[in-house]
């Protein structure tokens, strides 16, 4: 679960730690009131937390929903990076003649050279 984490939210991540950094460099300025940083960071740190963590868990949620609605036989709509100009997404239905099949948090066909995360889907 922690590795998931880290691979749904790295980006975010990132993100937070310059947004503490930026935090942490204005809060220690001349012209902020001495000690700032002290309330600053923690507040900053606690808003960032939460919204990673509430996209974290939105995310999970929806990759769970996209894969009961996989295996009950219902379309899902896919962010496709392949088909950028002509299609934004792709439908993928279980059992169809495509052989679309779940490994890990991929869908995989023999069709497309790339897989399709269950995070860039929802349920049609």
């Amino acid at each position: 679960m922690i590795g998931k984490f880290f691979y749904l939210e790295g980006a975010y991540l990132i993100l937070a730690a310059i947004i503490l950094l930026v935090t942490l460099f204005v809060s220690t300025r001349p012209f902020v009131s001495p000690g700032a940083w002290k309330k600053s960071l923690p507040v900053v740190a606690l808003i960032l937390a939460g919204f990673i963590g509430a996209h974290f868990w939105v995310t999970v949620s929806r990759m769970a929903s996209v894969k009961e609605a996989f295996e009950a036989g219902k379309p899902v709509l896919c962010e496709s990076r392949m088909l950028r100009k002509m299609a934004q997404s792709i439908e993928i239905r279980k059992g169809t003649s495509s052989a679309w099949r779940i490994e890990g948090d991929n869908f995989v066909s023999p069709h497309y050279t790339r897989p399709f995360h269950l995070a860039r889907c929802i349920p049609k």
